[in-house]
């Protein structure tokens, strides 16, 4: 288990960076904990499946999720817990990390696993 700690950085293109300095092409994100300034998740509209609602926030959050890296490129699903006790999900598409950080928890795995 590898644990990605990002602080001050847009998390999605940290965790990106960070997993190819270590060599990291393929792998589980069995956990994803911290907090946000702001954020973009993207979210199927009933009517289309296929399309992306894609909506930005301007809220602090904090956040949970999970996700894997195929190939190198992160693919996250978070939940961002808003002010009112209120839980945004979705795919997480952004995520400004500033005030507070962000930890992932990564389990590299082998290509022949992934298929």
């Amino acid at each position: 288990m590898i644990v990605i700690e990002v602080r001050n950085a847009e998390l999605l293109e940290a965790l990106t960076r960070e997993a190819k300095e270590r060599g990291i092409t393929n792998a589980a994100i069995v956990s994803l904990i911290g907090a946000a300034d702001s954020f973009t998740l993207s979210t199927m509209p009933a009517d289309d499946p296929a399309d992306d609602m894609v909506t930005d926030y301007a809220l602090p959050a904090e956040m949970h999720g999970t996700g894997e890296i195929v190939d190198g490129e992160v693919h996250v699903h978070a939940t961002m817990a808003v002010a009112g006790d209120k839980g945004l999900a979705g795919h997480l598409r952004k995520a400004a990390i500033g005030h507070w950080f962000a930890r992932a928890y990564v389990e590299p795995m082998s290509p022949l696993t992934m298929r």
